[in-house]
């Protein structure tokens, strides 16, 4: 592993405890460009995730709960007469910032999600006609309850699919879980030292977008999407967005682990992280017993492995 990654896990691993994978992939979706989604139940430390990340990356930081009321202004900003001056004047949403977390992003209208979707991909905000660029590094991680719990709705796919990776905390294990009994988390985010900043993160993304990528590589991952197109597990397979999304994370993953050129390995290990929010079992699969899980196990054993020279 490179050594700043290997200093930014350990840093954030101060907090979250026993949730190395995550954090890993959480940076991975950061070093991308891209945008990370965290799904899981309330209570298990999203929020203190994207905390910890914003201290150890040296970033700014901004919060929004999204609720129901919240309004497509709160978060691109609005233009607010001045009476001293006799003009208008441009108060900023919260969206310019360099981390910007949406919390319980499918609590909030539809409205409000789609003025998010415009910054997430355009990394620009427009109000009233006028065009406004987003600092720079930005990056979304946004949070959700499982569909189904109170006061949700469906993301669309169109959204879902601008998050580059999608993630599960899940309960820790019994160890962690008494680790954060004996010292609270909120205590422990003081002890968060910054590891990197704005620009040091800049430098390593665009590392890792000319990092050396075999031609066989290409191959292997075009035949991954098309494995998921077969109609033996999926509603839809993956989309040409979603095999640039793999090789965009792999090539992240490879530098993390302190690599200047891709692997296999690297593209098989972030698989389920980037196409589990892109793709639905179909009726067959779900009736057979075969989770998602299983699916992506088997397409991964189907495909042939390339020797990479």
């Amino acid at each position: 592993m490179s050594q700043v990654t290997e200093q930014i896990i350990e840093e954030i691993g101060k907090v979250i405890k026993g949730k190395d994978d995550v954090i890993r992939m959480t940076l991975c979706g950061i070093l991308a460009g891209g945008h990370v989604l965290l799904e899981d139940i309330p209570g298990v430390g999203k929020t203190t995730l994207a905390l910890a990340l914003s201290k150890a990356l040296s970033l700014d930081y901004k919060r929004v709960q999204f609720t129901p009321d919240v309004m497509p202004s709160d978060l691109l900003g609005f233009n607010m007469y001045d009476k001293a001056s006799g003009t208008f004047k441009f108060n900023e949403g919260s969206i310019y910032t360099n981390l910007f977390l949406a919390d319980e992003i499918n609590r909030t209208s539809p409205k409000t999600q789609s003025a998010l979707l415009e910054v997430m991909e355009e990394g620009s905000a427009t109000v009233e006609g006028e065009t406004r660029r987003v600092p720079s590094p930005f990056f979304v991680i946004a949070t959700q309850n499982p569909f189904g719990s109170a006061g949700t709705q469906k993301l669309p796919e169109s959204q879902l699919d601008r998050f580059l990776i999608s993630l599960t905390m899940g309960y820790p294990d019994r160890k962690s879980a008494i680790d954060v009994l004996k010292g609270g988390s909120r205590e422990a985010i003081d002890t968060v030292n910054a590891v990197t900043d704005a620009s040091g993160i800049i430098d390593m993304q665009g590392r890792v977008e000319v990092l050396h990528v075999d031609e066989s590589l290409y191959d292997y991952i075009v035949r991954l999407c098309e494995q998921t197109r077969n109609g033996r597990y999926f509603e839809l397979g993956l989309s040409p967005r979603g095999s640039i999304a793999i090789m965009k994370v792999a090539k992240a993953y490879a530098f993390a682990e302190g690599r200047d050129y891709l692997i296999p390995e690297d593209v098989r290990a972030i698989f389920p992280y980037v196409a589990g929010h892109r793709l639905r079992l179909n009726a067959s699969s779900k009736a057979a017993g075969t989770t998602q899980d299983k699916a992506f196990e088997a397409i991964l054993d189907e495909v042939s492995i390339p020797k990479v020279n």
